[in-house]
């Protein structure tokens, strides 16, 4: 499969600009079924954050509530750190695939990518 510049530009962008990016790949890429692979990988990315931020707060949250447990909830921040470690380094490779004109998954998000609905 042959990729344009423009092609990879727009991959690109959907990892760089997050939710401005996506827009853009579908206003101006919604053809390019690179361009589209790349923005749901992006879009698995950053869901996959928001879940680990989002379970992390609701588990701190309900073990503030009995005694000495909260304790666990906020030593497991660690989890959270790491999530967004992982985060970064996929968020990096996944600009580097766009701009190398590969189409790999990202780890562990990226199977996930494909269950999004087509373009």
């Amino acid at each position: 499969m042959t990729v344009s510049t423009s092609q990879r530009i727009l991959a690109f962008l959907a990892y760089l600009l997050l939710v401005v990016g996506w827009i853009i790949v579908l206003l101006f890429g919604r053809r390019s079924r690179f361009a589209v692979y790349h923005m749901k990988q992006s879009i698995a990315l950053v869901l996959f954050l928001l879940a680990v931020a989002a379970g992390w707060a609701l588990f701190t949250w309900l073990s503030a509530w009995i005694s000495f447990l909260f304790i666990i909830g906020v030593a497991s921040f660690s989890l959270v750190m790491a999530a967004i470690l992982f985060g970064l380094v996929a968020w990096i490779v996944g600009m580097g695939n766009a701009l190398g004109a590969q189409m790999r998954p990202l780890p562990i998000v990226g199977a996930w990518a494909k269950r999004l609905p087509p373009r």
